[in-house]
């Protein structure tokens, strides 16, 4: 599918609360409207926020990622999410890739994410696309979750 991804901006929040609301993520963290109003608001002030539009610009998903997140020099994904249905289309993959190609100004870097015991398709695109899991945290965000660190190392020519 033929998608372009570009900063969003605060009229997107809403599509993206709605995506988000409905994901597996979304589900397990974010079922409050505001919590995920201000998530999400605060990441497109920063400019963390990008979102993936078709030719008539409807939004088809979106990525939070922070270019310092980790050790505050390393990028981290925060969330990548969806709409439900345009999944399995390789907008994610897409997302992916603009995330390991904008994340960070440096020719070879380290890329950070986590993903949870509760979504294992999202654990194995992530290895499929060479992240690796390099921690486990245990009741991380939610008790009874467990959540996996994953890293890939990007070296750009």
């Amino acid at each position: 599918m033929n998608i372009k991804i570009i900063n969003a901006k605060v009229k997107h929040i809403e599509e993206c609360i709605e995506i988000l609301q409905n994901s597996d993520m979304g589900r397990t963290y974010f079922t409050n409207r505001e919590k995920a109003e201000v998530m999400l608001t605060n990441g497109i002030l920063k400019t963390g926020v990008s979102v993936a539009i078709d030719e008539n610009e409807k939004i088809l998903g979106f990525i939070y990622y922070m270019p310092n997140g980790v050790f505050g020099s390393y990028p981290y994904l925060h969330i990548i999410a969806v709409k439900e249905e345009y999944r399995n289309l390789g907008i994610g993959k897409q997302m992916m890739k603009y995330f390991e190609e904008n994340a960070s100004d440096h020719i070879s870097t380290k890329c950070f994410l986590t993903v949870d015991d509760f979504n294992p398709k999202a654990k194995k695109l992530y290895e499929g696309l060479g992240y690796q899991c390099v921690g486990i945290l245990p009741d991380f965000y939610k008790k009874g979750t467990t959540c996996y660190i994953m890293m890939k190392e990007i070296t750009r020519s």
